[in-house]
């Protein structure tokens, strides 16, 4: 009886264990998917704010 209560018990904390593994993996996917739009965001808003310092320059040197 205590076989089969320990074995009952270590296969439900296996159970668990695995399946929290698997929800702190899917967090981490989305936090790095998350990370990941934020800089692409931020790389094309330096590449607009570029391309409109040279268009005033472009401008103020024409003037």
């Amino acid at each position: 009886m205590v076989k089969m209560g320990t074995f009952f018990g270590m296969s439900l904390g296996a159970f668990i264990f695995w399946q929290t593994m698997d929800k702190v993996h899917v967090w981490i996917a989305l936090h790095q998917d998350e990370k990941k739009e934020k800089m692409e965001k931020e790389a094309a808003i330096r590449r607009m704010r570029e391309e409109l310092y040279q268009q005033q320059r472009e401008r103020d040197s024409l003037a």
